[in-house]
């Protein structure tokens, strides 16, 4: 992977320049030029206090503190000279540097847009395309970590799937229980029907006796047994007669 050029361009474009009669911005130009970086600091401060929306001081600000050691400030310097830049110079350059600082921090993203907006306002500067395109390679090789709150809702998401599947697991087992309570009782119909088979086979059981096919008396018997009965009767008719006959009074003639 190629090395990181940062830093090359830039940090000191503005604080050599002090066209505009500015004491203090001429005496921290003058500081800063001899590494005397808290004294250059306390000039720009004074000059911006004078004149809160001069981009060149904010600008010169940002080098000052950055070269302290504390790049977090030095951005704040920065954003506001982009705020307060009335040339596509003085953006490009506050662009350019912020995108230094957002590489140190490897906040790769941010210095890719910080690159891309310096060279909207310079695209003829090699050096911020060469850190662009730097930014890019770096960005592609350490993508950036979803939020701490996307990576919850990664949690709760799998939590409730999860708790999906072991209701569909639970439901699955409910059915299969289901089928084999219906299988009982297709179970328990047939075998009703069986006992029910079996109650028609066995007499002894429920219900009376049917008659066998081999035990039925047949047409000639039947009127056998009818003869025998009228000539019974027949018999029993004569005798109750002849007891008529024996016992009929005799008449006489009248006694008048």
């Amino acid at each position: 992977m190629r090395q990181l050029l940062i830093y090359t361009l830039l940090l000191f474009s503005f604080a050599a320049i002090a066209q505009e009669k500015d004491k203090n911005l001429s005496r921290g130009n003058k500081e800063f030029k001899d590494k005397n970086y808290a004294d250059a600091e306390a000039d720009y401060r004074i000059s911006l206090s004078k004149s809160p929306t001069k981009a060149i001081a904010s600008y010169n600000l940002g080098n000052t503190i950055y070269r302290q050691k504390q790049p977090s400030e030095a951005k704040l310097a920065y954003v506001n000279t982009i705020e307060n830049a009335k040339t596509k110079a003085e953006k490009h350059k506050a662009f350019h540097n912020l995108g230094n600082i957002f590489m140190t921090e490897k906040k790769y993203t941010e210095a890719v847009d910080a690159y891309k907006n310096a060279l909207r306002n310079n695209p003829s500067d090699e050096q911020t395309r060469y850190n662009y395109a730097l930014a890019k390679e770096y960005l592609k090789n350490n993508p950036p970590k979803p939020p701490k709150d996307d990576k919850k809702k990664d949690k709760d998401k799998k939590e409730k799937d999860k708790d999906k599947q072991n209701q569909k697991k639970d439901g699955d087992k409910d059915d299969k229980k289901d089928d084999k309570g219906k299988g009982d009782d297709k179970k328990d119909k047939q075998d009703g029907k069986n006992d029910e088979g079996k109650n028609d086979k066995n007499p002894d059981q429920k219900g009376e006796p049917k008659p066998q096919p081999g035990n039925s008396p047949s047409k000639q018997r039947i009127e056998n047994l009818l003869d025998a009965v009228n000539n019974e009767e027949k018999k029993i008719q004569e005798k109750v007669n002849a007891k008529k006959v024996k016992g009929k009074p005799v008449q006489t003639e009248k006694d008048w």
